[in-house]
């Protein structure tokens, strides 16, 4: 086997499928389609391929997220490429690049959206297999998607004739529904997949050509990177002077090498509701449904649910029901999501961003009761994590430890508090919350004060580098 070296790129957003995916908390991180989440999923679909570990270009407010999901999956300890800021596929794939150059060695990159599914994994090892030749020998290879339907969603690769691996002739923007029929007519189009293989010295020097201004951002930002156990931080001021640009555009489409492998794998981008429909098992009536539903006389719709969700003679329509949020939307308009989302962001409000359960590096937090001046929370914190040493200046805090053992700072004061106990953080003091134990630390945590802003956190030190 060639040597290659996956390169998982995590930094979407997934506002297509709001409100179950939010920013800081995006698709690539749930598990949408079975019981691994789509991060996991791609990584267990090329394990069986991979020569090295993986390389992960990832958001920066993501990089626990990453770490941790592919600790779960046992996944070999990646390097995570952190992107101060969004900066598109191009300077993120050249990131990953440069990063798998960096030991002197080229290996042959397989570049995967971490958001996609992919139900035929056998079928698309072997395309990967069949395409390794070609990159060995300088190509850029691309997989396209034999499409079996006009799909407007998609932008789509014309190929050369005859079978197999053949010469890309052009990549052609999303096209209308009478465009997309003719293209399915005429055959030889496949869909863009958005999957590459190629060397990466070879993607370095193609985009170089045609690219250079990208190239050198991200060279700078590669070399004055800050190295962070397995996070390698690029360096932001750099990164952000590259401009934006997409892999097809910046070199797909103006390369003389780019190749493409057409593959019928059962591939989805699962952009959108709908999309998720179409990979979900569905029942006699063509209902899919994910948590605690009731159908009755309802048709070809889709339920995700947290709490009990009952649908009655509805047709064609999506619910999904979260602890702060509900969409209802016909299925054929679920695109729109993203107009909902661009409301939250304009009106400033958290459901854009975060769910009710916010995920930090040590754990989590449930906002589960708010008034004007107190608000409950649900506290989870992962064996052997700390949250940092801190002060409030608005609130004071209460803390009963419903299960496990909590390690507790509290100005000069250490103490342990088991199952039942509780103790009382007053205004101004330094505190910091741990679990010493192997099991999840869980704890109800009442906050009471004139101001209970997140923002109300002074910060000493920090494992994770977060202090100020």
């Amino acid at each position: 086997m060639a040597n290659l070296q996956p390169v998982l790129l995590s930094g979407g957003s997934g506002t297509r499928l709001w409100p179950l995916s939010r920013e800081a908390y995006p698709k690539q991180f749930l598990p949408l389609a079975g019981d691994d989440t789509m991060v996991q999923a791609t990584w267990r679909r090329v394990a069986e391929l991979a020569d090295r570990a993986p390389i992960v270009v990832a958001n920066e407010e993501h990089r626990f997220l990453v770490a941790e999901q592919l600790r779960q999956v046992d996944a070999p300890v990646p390097a995570i490429v952190l992107e101060p800021v969004g900066r598109n596929t191009a300077p993120a794939i050249a990131a990953a690049a440069l990063q798998a150059m960096a030991a002197g060695d080229d290996p042959l990159l397989l570049v995967l959206p971490s958001d996609h599914v992919v139900r035929d994994v056998a079928g698309f090892q072997r395309a990967v297999r069949q395409a390794i030749p070609a990159a060995e020998a300088g190509a850029l290879v691309t997989f396209g998607i034999v499409p079996d339907a006009p799909e407007t969603g998609f932008g789509y690769i014309q190929a050369d004739a005859g079978e197999g691996l053949r010469k890309v002739l052009r990549f052609v923007e999303k096209p209308d529904a009478a465009t997309a029929q003719a293209y399915l007519d005429a055959g030889g189009y496949y869909w863009n997949s958005g999957m590459f293989l190629f060397r990466a010295s070879r993607f370095i020097e193609e985009l170089a050509q045609f690219r250079p201004d990208i190239v050198d951002a991200v060279r700078a930002a590669h070399a004055a990177a800050k190295h962070d156990g397995d996070f390698i931080r690029l360096d932001k001021e750099a990164f952000a002077s590259s401009p934006s640009d997409s892999i097809d555009y910046a070199v797909m489409e103006k390369t003389g090498h780019a190749m493409v492998l057409p593959v019928d794998i059962g591939w989805n981008d699962v952009g959108s509701w709908s999309a998720l429909w179409d990979v979900a098992e569905r029942d006699g009536d063509g209902n899919a449904h994910h948590g605690d539903v009731i159908a009755v006389d309802s048709r070809n719709s889709y339920a995700y649910a947290q709490r009990l969700v009952a649908l009655v003679g509805l047709d064609d329509i999506v619910v999904v029901e979260t602890d702060d949020a509900v969409l209802v939307a016909r299925k054929d308009r679920v695109q729109d999501v993203k107009q909902v989302v661009a409301q939250l962001k304009q009106d400033q409000r958290s459901q854009a961003i975060l769910h009710r359960e916010v995920h930090r590096p040590w754990g989590s937090y449930d906002s589960v009761d708010m008034g004007s001046r107190h608000q409950v929370k649900r506290i989870k914190v992962k064996p052997g994590a700390k949250l940092s040493l801190q002060s409030h200046n608005h609130r004071a805090e209460h803390w009963i430890v419903v299960k496990g053992t909590a390690r507790v700072t509290r100005d000069n004061d250490v103490f342990e508090l088991f199952e039942n106990q509780s103790t009382y953080i007053p205004i101004g003091a330094k505190h910091r919350l741990e679990n010493p134990g192997k099991d999840l630390l869980e704890l109800v945590e009442v906050q009471s004060g004139d101001y209970l802003g997140e923002d109300d956190i002074v910060r000493y030190s920090d494992i994770y580098g977060r202090s100020e």
